[in-house]
């Protein structure tokens, strides 16, 4: 059994929208996508988790782009992974979700953000929506 120490969840794009699309950064460069911040009790809060789930919304406009998400806790990455997105026949819109845990996570205020970064060369994937990142923090072991 667990019990939660908090919750947090941003949806800054509702509906898939090619009209409202932006372009995914080529890496080094990042786009970020979306932040949330969780607060971890001083008292009473070990051993915890946090699980975190993100959901985006991609098109593939040219060649097969890699898109690699990444996730962050207070700047330092936590969780990474990668999707092929294809911008010819049938395979052109895509609704990517993925899951990552944070184990043990110290007291205090964490700020936790996905990014998306386009590693092929000579590709070019949009973000089109929706976007939602949610994360829920919560004491093990009760």
């Amino acid at each position: 059994m667990a019990r939660i120490l908090d919750k947090a969840a941003v949806q800054p794009r509702r509906r898939f929208n090619p009209a409202n699309s932006f372009t995914i950064r080529r890496s080094p460069g990042r786009s970020l996508l979306a932040t949330i911040r969780l607060r971890i009790p001083a008292v009473n809060a070990q051993p915890n988790r946090v699980e975190l789930v993100a959901t985006i919304g991609v098109r593939g406009v040219t060649g097969i782009a890699q898109i690699l998400f990444r996730i962050f806790r207070d700047g330092i990455e936590i969780f990474n992974t990668q999707q092929g997105i294809e911008s010819a026949g049938s395979e052109q819109n895509y609704a990517v979700t993925f899951q990552a845990i944070d184990k043990n996570v110290r007291p205090g205020t964490h700020v936790y953000t996905v990014t998306a970064e386009n590693v092929t060369a000579n590709t070019r994937a949009d973000v089109v929506g929706p976007i939602s990142f949610s994360g829920l923090a919560v004491k093990t072991g009760v």
